[in-house]
């Protein structure tokens, strides 16, 4: 059975309107937020249950047909792009917030919910969900599962993997698994673990079990104008070494400036080679103290401007340039790669100073914008594409800088995923024998490859294969699809 044939399936169990083959909407969903790989899929099908996702997944592992869940479509790695052959299962339709239970301090939400949705419900009543990735407006929290999201507060409370205490996951075969609860710590393997963060490789999940993180009694945000990364670099590694662990630090270059003044008009200090948005929370007099000590180091660093957010509205306006960073670059280049790497915040300055070299050797500008806190980079590799060589150019460029990540003792993704984007630089990193041990988790969860295929690793592993050296030729690695471990 193929795709289609298993869409005239599905139509009487899920009704027409939930099942898509018409070519034109199939197109809406060729991508997500990294446009630069588009595979428009076979079939579309946009699931309101659990048990409408386990229904096309079991008909899809009944057949052999590949699937793929899509959220809000807002990742940065190609995570959820559409096998040509295959049913790419939407679940923007399930966006219910399912319980909460502020005594356990526990949400339990669909996938669909987005990110800032369940913040607005729950702060009435005192609480909050910290994972605040920029997209927090309209990525879902599916997605931040299956990438496991930062955010620019996560230097203090976490990526999302610290904020999911459960999972209701349609497996591989279509059934309907609860892993973790909503207590702390389920006894038994760290199943969750490998689920978050797993790109949909390994299932998925139909609802989540989130923590709800108190509102703090105090906030306090800062911007600081320096003349260049090196000072605001410097900045940032004598906080922290003082001690002092802020809600967020985060980093913006001239060129990052730029395009955000261009796009949201955010008033940032003129002339700065860089600034920084350094935001505390907690007791009030805790935030008061460390506060004066965060501005003393950025003045100590040689900022030459400090301002300091007087109310909420004036917080959110220097958190508005910051945010609107990614979108922002559009106003000052028709094309551009956005990359995520991690190197360790002491090396920074050298980092960024090689960025810039590489920038120039190559005469491919990069804006810089990123948690300065953790040292994830989310450098803006810029290009036209209607000009021959350019975008091949800037590919050059971004694989130069995670070259570069990890010469520093660093990695290729914080926070955006591997995806179809990195899966080749994953070598790069780790070993074959890494890779082979990663994929037998994969094929523990997936033994026949339908779930998100293609994504994170270069080559698949053969499931079912023994690790090692065979004689003669697999009829898959004769025909380039697989390699044999």
């Amino acid at each position: 059975m193929d795709a289609q044939a298993l869409a005239a399936q599905l139509r009487p169990i899920l009704g027409e309107e939930l099942v898509i083959t018409d070519h034109q909407r199939l197109r809406t969903y060729e991508c997500d937020g990294l446009a630069h790989y588009k595979v428009v899929p076979a079939v579309v099908v946009l699931a309101e249950t659990a048990e409408h996702v386990a229904t096309v997944v079991k008909a899809c592992a009944a057949n052999g047909i590949p699937f793929v869940a899509r959220g809000s479509g807002t990742g940065l790695s190609g995570g959820a792009l559409p096998h040509a052959d295959g049913v790419l299962i939407v679940m923007s339709k399930m966006r219910r917030v399912l319980e909460v239970d502020r005594d356990n301090q526990r949400a339990v939400v669909e996938p669909g919910v987005i990110n800032l949705q369940l913040t607005r419900q729950v702060l009435p009543l005192g609480y909050y969900f910290a994972p605040d990735p920029s997209s927090q407006q309209v990525c879902s929290i599916g997605g931040n599962i299956a990438e496991n999201s930062g955010g620019a507060h996560c230097l203090k409370y976490g990526f999302t993997a610290n904020h999911v205490t459960g999972v209701e996951l349609v497996t591989p075969s279509g059934d309907i698994a609860h892993i973790g609860a909503k207590s702390p710590d389920a006894p038994g393997y760290d199943l969750l673990g490998a689920i978050v963060g797993s790109e949909g490789t390994l299932g998925i999940a139909t609802a989540v079990t989130v923590r709800l993180t108190r509102t703090p009694e105090d906030v306090r945000t800062l911007l600081a104008a320096f003349a260049d990364t090196d000072s605001a670099g410097a900045a940032v590694s004598a906080i922290i070494g003082a001690g002092v662990i802020p809600a967020a630090i985060e980093m913006m270059d001239a060129l990052a400036i730029e395009a955000a003044e261009a796009a949201v008009q955010c008033g940032y200090p003129r002339g700065a080679g860089a600034v920084l948005i350094v935001e505390l929370d907690g007791p009030a007099a805790e935030v008061q103290h460390q506060f004066d000590e965060v501005e003393g180091y950025c003045r100590a660093n040689g900022a030459f401007e400090i301002r300091i957010a007087a109310d909420d509205a004036e917080r959110a306006l220097f958190w508005k340039g910051r945010k609107s960073a990614f979108a922002a670059v559009g106003r000052i280049s028709p094309d551009y790669i956005v990359q995520d790497g991690v190197i360790p915040r002491t090396a920074l300055p050298q980092v960024l100073r090689r960025i810039s070299e590489i920038s120039a050797e190559a005469g491919v500008r990069v804006a810089n914008v990123f948690h300065a806190g953790d040292g994830n980079l989310h450098p803006l590799v810029l290009f036209d594409d209607s000009v021959e060589g350019e975008a091949e150019r800037a590919e050059e460029v971004s694989g130069a800088i995670l070259d570069l990540c990890i010469s520093n003792g660093g990695s290729i993704t914080g926070e955006h995923g591997v995806g179809s984007d990195k899966a080749k630089y994953m070598p790069r990193m780790f070993t074959d024998d890494d890779l082979d041990t990663m994929q037998l988790l994969r094929c523990a969860f997936d033994p026949t490859s339908i779930s998100n295929p293609g994504k994170v690793f270069p080559t698949p592993r053969l499931c079912g294969e023994v690790p090692g050296k065979h004689k003669g030729v697999h009829p898959l690695a004769e025909a380039g699809i697989a390699e044999v471990f």
